[in-house]
């Protein structure tokens, strides 16, 4: 069966967000380069990183999932507002090369 990641209402470790994305997700938040939020950055602000962010939004694709060069430090208000707003609108963040990421 597909779920839509909007709908799913399975639990976080049924969708791949277990212990091993728990320490994954710890050890990539504790990189100096990782500890401030990407979108409040942009903004000229100093907020925290709480959330990995799949910035192509991964589907259930694991080799998406895991790849680390699609993940991003967000704080949780970028990622439950900002981050939304671009996925529904079809742009999904900007690339490491400076063009918008669309979905």
């Amino acid at each position: 069966m597909t779920h839509s990641w909007r709908t799913d209402r399975r639990k976080t470790s049924e969708r791949g967000y277990g212990w091993k994305w728990q320490q994954a997700r710890a050890a990539f938040l504790s990189r100096p380069e990782n500890v401030l939020c990407r979108y409040c950055e942009r903004q000229g602000r100093i907020t925290p990183a709480n959330v990995v962010d799949h910035i192509q939004p991964h589907k259930g694709d694991q080799r998406l999932f895991w790849q680390r060069s699609n993940w991003q430090p967000l704080c949780k208000a970028c990622h439950d507002s900002a981050k939304q707003a671009e996925e529904k609108s079809g742009v999904c963040a900007i690339g490491v090369d400076g063009w918008p990421v669309n979905s």
